[in-house]
């Protein structure tokens, strides 16, 4: 075991740290894109992720936008064997397009359809062939380790019955669907340490059958998913009061997880842990990585796990207890979504269609994500079986991990907080080990611990159990 910090010198850190995020808020520091200053655990961007992110095309981002609009509606009940309008149209240009993608990645990446016949069930009132598009980059050092990102290529209406009527979806969510495509073609040519699924999931608007399909197909698999986000109204950074908001994304994170069994509950009552799931733990980890001047964006953190009364393709995977997110834009225009295509007697445009999208503001969404996914599946996996060891009554805190088997992996960091911090504002190295003490009381702060590679990249923080 590592020798242990003093506490006085924990508490002199601790002490600077704060006159150092006193200043800030006066206004003596601001360093990241949304002009507050970074947290502790901040991760700066590597000249790789740089250059990554450079080839990330608005343009090509506006063209997939307008393509799946052209093909009229795309319903989940809609037509599947027209070649131009309909679902199924949609589909197969989907797989045509990530198939190109992965013949420019030397073999690592595949593509392909993944469907199922839902019976008839709630907005599904016959049995209805369900497809999701999937393309899997697999991973040169770690591939049983899994990130996925997803959009939904279904479209609806006023009325969510209507599989006939034009329906553009061009933010909800061909959006979001453009930055997964996107985001295939400029890693496709890369060899990242761990796996990414990119997935262009149907039936979202019908009750996020596809995504459930996907995740359950995951579950089933013993798939071992590390993060998941889904990127959902992505399109537009201008609310229905005209108002812009150019720089900033949302991230819905949930707390308390959807997977929480009563024991896990009873668990987290005692210790506290409401604000630190994977999925938050997730959510700071992107915040660190992707709200900096790479992407030019602010990474607004909701603590919510969607939009009031909501929900998207994020939940099923958070039912089966994967961390995963949804990203979206920072206030929404309802003209713009679930509308039927009109003019109104004030001659205002009603209807989801691509003028209302800004693809400059895609492009940095895309930005966001590729950061994150990018360093998550270079970094060393979240660490497992962290536990704070409460064998004695003690003012000091020792903690223990498992080792991860990355060859590149380096050591661990210790990260800690007050109770009422939202992010993480202490980081403590503490080498290659797995046991660490810290002469500071379990009772008054949050600890995490963090693995960090030979190349500087950190993992997520996995937030401790204790341990007798």
């Amino acid at each position: 075991m590592r020798p242990s910090p003093t506490r006085r010198t924990v508490l002199t850190a601790t002490a600077a740290s704060a006159a150092v995020t006193l200043g800030a808020a006066s206004g003596a520091e601001a360093t990241s894109a949304g002009g507050a200053r970074p947290p502790a655990t901040a991760q700066p961007p590597t000249r790789e992720l740089r250059s990554l992110l450079r080839e990330i095309d608005p343009a090509r981002i506006e063209a997939t936008v307008r393509k799946l609009v052209s093909f009229g509606t795309r319903h989940t009940l809609s037509v599947q064997d027209d070649p131009a309008r309909g679902i199924g149209a949609a589909r197969d240009w989907l797989l045509t397009e990530l198939r190109s993608h992965a013949a420019a990645s030397g073999g690592r990446m595949t593509a392909e359809l993944q469907s199922y016949v839902q019976e008839p069930a709630s907005r599904i009132p016959t049995a209805t062939k369900i497809t999701n598009v999937l393309a899997t980059l697999r991973g040169s050092v770690t591939p049983e380790r899994v990130y996925v990102v997803s959009g939904h290529y279904d479209s609806r209406v006023t009325d969510v019955m209507d599989a006939t009527s034009d329906a553009p979806g061009a933010d909800d969510d061909a959006s979001g669907v453009a930055v997964v495509l996107e985001l295939a073609r400029v890693l496709a040519r890369r060899r990242p340490a761990a796996t990414i699924v990119f997935a262009a999931v149907a039936g979202e608007e019908q009750g996020l059958y596809g995504s459930t399909y996907l995740a359950q197909q995951l579950k089933a698999a013993g798939t071992d998913v590390q993060g998941m986000f889904t990127n959902d109204i992505v399109g537009s950074p201008t609310a229905d009061d005209g108002t812009k908001d150019p720089y900033t994304i949302r991230l819905f994170t949930e707390g308390v997880p959807s997977s929480e069994t009563a024991a896990q509950a009873a668990l987290r009552r005692s210790v506290g842990g409401e604000n630190d799931s994977a999925t938050r733990q997730l959510a700071r980890f992107v915040r660190d990585v992707a709200d900096n001047d790479a992407t030019g964006m602010h990474v607004r953190v909701v603590y919510r796990r969607d939009r009031y009364l909501r929900g998207g393709d994020q939940i099923p995977f958070l039912e089966r207890g994967y961390p995963a997110a949804r990203f979206t834009e920072p206030a929404e225009d309802f003209a713009h979504q679930h509308q039927d295509v009109r003019v109104d007697g004030t001659g205002k445009q009603y209807g989801d269609l691509p003028e209302f999208c800004d693809f400059g503001y895609v492009g940095r969404v895309a930005r966001v994500n590729g950061a994150a996914l990018w360093t998550l599946a270079q970094a060393p996996g979240t660490p497992r079986g962290a536990k704070i060891v409460t064998s004695a009554l003690t003012n000091s805190t020792t903690l223990v991990w498992t080792r991860g088997t990355e060859p590149d992996l380096a050591g661990y960091e210790i990260v800690w907080r007050e109770t009422t911090a939202p992010e993480w504002t202490h980081v403590l190295h503490a080498g290659d080990v797995t046991t660490y003490g810290v002469d500071l009381s379990k009772d008054n702060v949050f600890f995490g611990v963090r693995a960090v590679n030979r190349q500087g990249l950190r993992s997520p923080v996995a937030f401790p159990d204790p341990q007798s």
